[in-house]
């Protein structure tokens, strides 16, 4: 039994006339009727009462072979509508990693579009350092990450959505935070909350960078890998932080932003990918970011 078997049929029972469904199907009566005939005869029933050549009706057979020929081919339709939207990359499921300072600025108005977007595609987000999102990537637990570049795997794409510079976390008792701005050497002499460096080489290695320019090394007083957690401990006073100048945006009690007087290095957010496995999900989620940071930017 082919499908046209029962697009013929369904056609003759609702006409109820062998003429008349032909001429909706766009054949010719003859092959009609002998295609009703082999699905009878497949079947091994008969389908239609012929009251004249041309006019028929159903048989009790019939009756029931009807409604059960609906529910094939509406099964059969929203079959088709699933797998073409899932084609488009509008149904499934996405695992995003994340670093936790694209939390504070541009993640979430891109989740916020893309759930608009894509209402039935499911999001799985994973908080997760730039480093363990590599390895996340290379394992396939996720398909895409916001990381600090550079990236170790030449495997791994990724695209520059956002620059920053860096700011100053400072405990509100400390004297410096009477000051519009700091000068990076007025920091020389303080203790620094950062991260370990295997956790995040690009940011790590900017906040060393701006102190070697101004002719010290950080002495490390704590460490954290979470932002929140270092702006949490700032708070403590037990130490200050330099951080991407989105983290102005988490308002904690006892912690002040400064800007540098100095121009900093740019600290980058990205998005990234497996080289060439971009599913249709993956592709229309990476439209969204680009037009959300494209949007940020103008």
């Amino acid at each position: 039994m082919e499908l046209r078997h029962l697009r013929y049929f369904i056609a003759v029972a609702e006409e109820l006339h062998f003429s008349k469904a032909a001429e909706r199907l766009h054949i010719a009566q003859p092959p009609l009727s002998q295609q009703i005939q082999q699905l009878e005869a497949e079947l091994g029933v008969e389908l239609f009462q012929r009251k004249t050549k041309r006019q028929v009706q159903l048989t009790d057979a019939g009756r029931v072979f009807l409604q059960e020929a609906y529910q094939l081919l509406t099964q059969l339709e929203q079959a088709i509508q699933v797998t073409r939207r899932v084609g488009r990359g509008e149904v499934g499921q996405l695992r995003v990693g994340f670093i936790s300072s694209v939390t504070y600025d541009v993640l979430p108005a891109i989740l916020r579009e893309f759930r608009e977007e894509f209402p039935d595609v499911e999001l799985v987000l994973l908080e997760l350092t730039t480093i363990e999102q590599e390895q996340a990537l290379r394992d396939n637990r996720i398909e895409v990450g916001f990381v600090h570049p550079p990236l170790e795997d030449d495997t791994l794409s990724w695209e520059c959505i956002q620059q920053q510079p860096l700011i100053v976390a400072l405990p509100e008792t400390h004297p410096l935070a009477v000051q519009e701005r700091v000068k990076v050497s007025q920091l020389a002499e303080e203790f620094f909350i950062l991260f370990p460096r295997q956790k995040g080489l690009g940011l790590y290695d900017r906040i060393l960078t701006l102190c070697q320019q101004a002719d010290f090394t950080p002495k490390v007083g704590q460490q954290a890998i979470q932002m929140q957690t270092i702006i949490g401990l700032v708070s403590a006073e037990m130490g200050i932080a330099i951080v991407p100048s989105c983290l102005q945006n988490l308002q904690r009690s006892g912690v002040v932003y400064r800007s540098f007087e100095e121009e900093t290095p740019l600290v980058e957010a990205a998005v990234a990918w497996r080289e060439g496995e971009e599913t249709p999900i993956v592709r229309q989620f990476l439209q969204v970011v680009r037009q959300v940071c494209t949007k940020s930017f103008s």
